[in-house]
């Protein structure tokens, strides 16, 4: 197949979902065929779990009868159970990583920041990413080359395209970060202390974090593992769309992120950053981190 092939149906597949989850959200009645979601007092799962299934299905099915003969898996966040078993990776070469609502939390608030991520990897790199934003009309999608170089663009429904515009925010004191809402602890907060930045925003949802630092609205994002890690599905699609537009999205000792390996948790500590400090963060990370918590594996 040829890259604007793929590219033509990723389109047709995030818009689709877009409207499947607005739909859901609005209470209204799902479009392609999707039932609607019976509430959890009249016996059912509730909208979310309507929505997860809806757009996993949507994404799923249209991704196999689009390319029938692709030598590739397909895995999501709603499937994950059944095809994995802990420390064995897929046996595939190109593994599509699937989210079909990230930001659950966000979703069911009514904040509008939530994302639906499609990723597909080779060798456990990322190449492609699709970030797809419903409630602000926005699809990010990047292309990484073997050598790391890529491309990264925001389209809207139209098909209009709007570049990837990093801010100019060098020194630390004025980088903004963009945080979680719902997933802080104390040793984020000393980090944060440690690391002297200047402002924070709270953002649902990991596509939706990196999508302000492609827009220049913050700079960075960290993700500091408390008892639970973030999952390839949660990382690869915003992982390749930055990396794909000249950003940094890697561990604190510069190791970057893979997928597939047997352990879909990324864990550890992340930071992703437009990517001219990147070094200084993961440098000053590293060093903080060694006071903050020995023991921890970076």
């Amino acid at each position: 197949m040829s890259i604007e092939q793929l590219l033509v149906e990723l389109r047709r597949l995030s818009w689709g979902a877009a409207d499947i989850l607005r739909a859901y959200g609005s209470g209204q009645q799902p479009p392609y065929g999707f039932p609607s979601a019976l509430s959890v007092e009249d016996g059912g799962d509730g909208p979310v779990s309507a929505a997860d299934l809806a757009v996993n299905q949507w994404l799923l099915e249209g991704l196999a009868a689009s390319f029938p003969s692709a030598g590739w898996i397909l895995l999501s966040e709603e499937t994950a159970k059944q095809q994995l078993t802990p420390g064995h990776p897929l046996d595939t070469e190109w593994l599509w990583i699937l989210d079909p609502l990230d930001g659950t939390k966000d979703f069911l608030q009514g904040t509008g920041e939530y994302a639906v991520h499609l990723a597909l990897a080779h060798g456990g790199n990322p190449v492609l990413g699709v970030v797809m934003l419903p409630e602000m009309e926005q699809l990010w999608m990047g292309l990484l080359a073997a050598d790391g170089t890529g491309s990264a663009w925001c389209e809207n429904r139209a098909g209009d395209i709007v570049p990837v515009s990093f801010s100019h925010r060098r020194a630390c004191p004025e980088l903004v970060l963009v945080a979680s809402r719902n997933h802080r602890d104390a040793r984020l907060e000393q980090l944060l202390e440690a690391l002297g930045l200047g402002e924070t925003r709270a953002i649902g949802s990991v596509g939706g974090k990196v999508a302000t630092i492609l827009r220049g609205e913050t700079d960075l994002y960290i993700s500091l593992s408390g008892r639970s890690a973030p999952k390839d599905w949660d990382m690869a699609a915003p992982d390749a769309v930055l990396r794909a537009a000249g950003g940094c999205f890697t561990h604190a000792d510069g190791r970057p992120l893979r997928y597939n390996t047997g352990d879909v948790r990324q864990a550890g500590c992340l930071i992703a950053s437009h990517g001219p400090s990147h070094a200084e963060l993961c440098s000053k990370t590293a060093e903080a981190m060694a006071v903050i918590d020995p023991d921890f594996a970076l």
